[in-house]
């Protein structure tokens, strides 16, 4: 099933469904149970399917978290039991394991969800039971819910400024290539709205499934487009062989570049440096992001799971999700969701991207935007950054080109 027609059908059964579900499940907020010396904490991530090339890191990330805070102490006394189900790169699958989550295993928090359509899926879920979710990737914004914190950037912490570094270097025709589902056509609405205001000009736009190999057509239309720079919303595996064709196609960074929002070091690694050698990606951490904080990260993530392992910026968001959940609860002095959302205004943790801050209103949090080109050596270095954390703003409201895009 198609991403966009699964989702249609998740956000009917939710709709028809309002009282109960499959599950049997009511409105009443779910308890998570927290009578013993441990408190549960659900990991949703793909482990199987096209998003695994993705997700399985961020759950690798979110289990450092985790044992660090364990090996410290824990959490209100009590040590963290993480609870990892398979959102199988399916979105009804994740909202299925959304429920058992919170109904049969009562977990206080769950940590999770990669593309914009799983999220989307299990948005209505966590609302209904008043449950908490943490977020971890950059996304589309236009969107905000009592019950997610988004601890990812979003489009003003990245898209916009990804624009902004492209206008600055004179590349002003702009080809728009993504996945076919949620964040890709909503991204680049939001691209075409920026392109108009800015003196810029789209030249195509194409999609492909998500989870699709064939790129041989759209590397053409690419080439035959005469583009300055290519804006990519591929996600998942499909971006490998996305840039083999672009390599094949006869396209390289210098001749037409390409920068990328999903693409980040776990990802450079699986399609390999020699297709993605000088192009760039927006992100707001990388590996070899300066600072004490990243060096911890990065020597203590590698000494768990491998030298040969990198970092990326969903892993990193997701690592510093559990801190900030643990600063609120502390905070809250309480695990209960609303005593926790009341407390997370303005609670800080300095991150291996830098120092993060929650905005309470939005429950998103600042964070500083990042240009980066891929080395041959597979890692990605800065070549431009913001100066400092940007406020979150998911609906562009400080923005008058964005006006109606919601």
């Amino acid at each position: 099933m198609a991403g966009g027609a699964a989702l249609a059908a998740v956000v009917m059964l939710s709709a028809c469904g309002a009282k109960t579900d499959a599950a049997g499940s009511s409105d009443e907020a779910a308890k998570a149970d927290v009578s013993g010396d441990t408190v549960k904490v659900g990991l949703l991530n793909s482990l199987s399917g096209t998003m695994a090339i993705s997700e399985v890191t961020v759950r690798d990330s979110l289990k450092l978290a985790i044992d660090e805070i364990n090996a410290s102490g824990g959490v209100l006394g009590k040590k963290i039991r993480p609870i990892s189900e398979d959102g199988a790169s399916d979105w009804p699958t994740f909202a299925e394991k959304a429920q058992k989550l919170i109904k049969e295993d009562r977990v206080a928090a769950t940590f999770g969800c990669w593309t914009s359509a799983s999220r989307k899926a299990v948005k209505p879920v966590f609302e209904k039971n008043k449950s908490l979710l943490f977020y971890p990737v950059q996304y589309e914004g236009l969107e905000e819910s009592p019950y997610i914190f988004y601890t990812g950037a979003t489009t003003n912490q990245q898209i916009v400024p990804a624009l902004d570094y492209l206008k600055s270097k004179g590349l002003k025709k702009i080809y728009l290539v993504g996945s076919d589902y949620v964040f890709p056509r909503t991204a680049n609405k939001e691209i075409t709205a920026y392109a108009k205001a800015n003196g810029m000009t789209i030249l195509g736009e194409d999609y492909a499934p998500l989870g699709s190999t064939e790129f041989s057509t759209i590397a053409n239309k690419v080439k035959a487009s005469k583009a300055d720079a290519v804006f990519n919303t591929l996600n998942g595996d499909s971006n490998v062989a996305f840039f083999k064709e672009y390599k094949s196609a006869g396209l390289t960074a210098k001749s037409m570049p390409v920068v990328s929002v999903s693409i980040a070091e776990e990802e450079v690694k699986s399609i390999g440096s020699q297709y993605l050698a000088g192009q760039l990606t927006a992100w707001n951490y990388y590996q070899t992001t300066a600072g004490a904080a990243n060096t911890k990260f990065v020597k203590a993530y590698k000494a768990k799971y491998g030298a040969d392992k990198p970092t990326s910026d969903p892993m990193e968001a997701a690592y510093t999700s559990v801190y900030l959940w643990k600063a609120m609860v502390e905070k809250a002095k309480s695990f209960d969701p609303e005593k926790v959302k009341a407390a997370s205004d303005g609670i800080t943790f300095d991150a291996p991207e830098g120092k993060v801050t929650v905005d309470g209103a939005s429950q998103h949090i600042y964070k500083t935007a990042r240009i980066g080109e891929i080395g041959t050596d597979g890692l990605i270095k800065e070549v431009w950054n913001s100066g400092k954390p940007i406020k979150p703003d998911p609906y562009l409201k400080g923005y008058s080109w964005a006006s109606g895009l919601s």
